[in-house]
Order: C-alpha cells, then structure tokens, then sequence
C-alpha cells in the first residue's frame, strides 16, 4: 500500500458489562481502496469491532477505550447526530441476513429510495440514476419490473446483492461486511472462479475502486483472492497481519499457523493476480 493517510486507524479495547476485555488492543489501520479481511472464529471479537467502528457498542451493552480516526476525524468525540450522518453515507455496512434485512411489506425500489432519501437531498432524476448506479455495479437489472418486485419474490442470492446495492448507494468511503455465515454463495454464475457472486460484486464494483473494506469471515480462505491484507483475530487480539502471500506463505504467529494447517489446501499466488490486486491496478477505476 501506499504512504498516504490512512482512511481508518484505530487502537481499541472493548468490554461489555459481563464480559471484560472481549477484545483487547486491537490495532488496525486501513488506506482508501484496500481490502483487509478480518479473520477469526465465533467468539474472537470481529462483530464487536465492526460495532465499534460504527459506534454502536452501546446497542449491546459495550463500551470502547483508545483511538478511532476515520479520514483523519477523531470518531470518539462525535455526537450520536453526527455519527448518524456518517453512518451509511461515508461508513456503510453489508447486513448479514439479505431477506430479514428487507422490508417484506415495500417493494425494492421503494426501499432503495428511501436509503438514497436518508443521506441526499436531490430529485428524482438524480435518485434514479443512483439507484442504477447501484444495481450495475452488482449486477442487477435496473427495470421497472425488478423494482417493483418484494423482498419475498427474490432469491437469497438477489437479495443478498440488493443488500449489497443499499451499502455502496451513497458511494461510501468505508464499508463494513460482517460475519458471512449468513451470505448464500452463487457460483454457478460467478464472474470469478472459485468465488461467490456476491464476493466477486464486493470487489469487481466500480465503487470498490476508491472504498476501504474490512471484509469479515470465519474462513481462511474465502479472503485469500479478495483482500490486500489479512489480520487474524484471536481471543480478542489481532496476532498477525499481513499480505495473503505471508499468512499462507510464512505465518509468523502459532495461531495463523495452526490454521493454516488445517486447510485443506493452500491457494496459489502464481498463476493469477488476486481479485483485490489487479483491481487497485486498474488506473480506470477511480471515485468520479
């Protein structure tokens, strides 16, 4: 990466009210268009810094201690009004369940627009072009048909994206993708081998060119082609980090290594640039 500021530096620790130290000096830093996977298993504390990030400890009884800069700003001196005008316009968030995240009652343009309306004071016109700005960017049909359609007459895969759509919709600078235990891989009909259609959407949109993603996942190897680099979260301490080349390559700390044994296989870095690399090396792809 470059020497530029970094888009997100934090140092955290975090504890809820039965549960001290759940995570603990946790020190992460990402550049603006890098992709960094946040990798442990259930319990090592990934959701509670995605929380921590958006300032939503408080939703689950947690409360946060050091520094949280985000383009420079100090994050922890913002009211929860200004936090709220951050929220889903410059820091957004993949939800995890695509179906129970959408409003079965309202159709999906009516649900899109509202998103739009949240954070934008504009027309018509220019909340319509957003919205298929949106839906190409992850491959879905921008017609009257398909926005007029509910939640109920999607399937998980349209919908995850459709979730997808409402988290890039405001062009954010930062976007949070949690735990994807709950994210249905399609990939019969993935533009990248191997890959979900809904990873390959994350990191082929043209609005990934210039956002910083801090993609979250309990597998190793799911974030081996997305991401510039992977930090490995255990018992609420990031043990290591570093590029996919490294962690697979040469892990360094006993946990990393231990997981990497375990995989059934390693991934080749020789025969292909990574999804996230030959992304950051398009110079087409930049923020308009």
């Amino acid at each position: 990466m470059t020497g530029a500021a970094p888009l997100l530096s934090l140092r955290l620790s975090v504890d809820y009210r039965n549960k001290p130290g759940v995570l603990r000096d946790v020190s992460l830093e990402i550049q603006p268009g890098e992709i960094v996977g946040l990798v442990g298993q259930s319990g090592s504390g990934k959701s509670t810094l995605s929380l921590a990030i958006l300032r939503l400890l408080h939703l689950k009884g947690g409360t946060a201690r050091g520094d949280l800069f985000f383009g420079g700003a100090d994050l922890s001196v913002k009211t929860e009004a200004q936090m709220r005008s951050l929220r889903g316009r410059e820091i957004s968030i993949v939800l995890q369940s695509p179906l129970s995240s959408l409003n079965p009652a309202l159709r999906i343009g009516s649900q899109l627009s509202e998103a739009w309306r949240a954070h934008a004071a504009s027309t018509q016109a220019e909340c319509s072009v957003a919205i298929g700005n949106a839906l190409s960017s992850v491959s879905l049909p921008n017609d009257a048909d398909f926005l007029r359609r509910r939640p109920g007459q999607l399937s998980v895969g349209q919908a995850q994206r459709v979730i997808i759509a409402m988290a890039i919709l405001h062009r954010p600078s930062l976007l949070t993708v949690p735990p994807d235990h709950c994210i249905v891989a399609v990939a019969a009909h993935s533009r990248m081998r191997g890959t979900s259609l809904t990873e390959a959407s994350l990191a082929e949109s043209p609005a990934a060119s210039y956002m910083g993603i801090l993609y979250i996942s309990h597998d190793l190897l799911s974030v081996a082609a997305l991401c510039h680099r992977i930090a490995i979260l255990n018992a609420g301490e990031i043990v290591e980090c570093g590029p996919p080349s490294q962690i697979f390559g040469a892990p360094e700390h006993a946990y990393t290594q231990k997981l990497v044994a375990a995989l059934p296989r390693l991934p080749d870095f020789s025969s292909k640039p990574s999804l996230a690399s030959s992304r950051r090396a398009d110079p087409a792809l930049t923020r308009a």
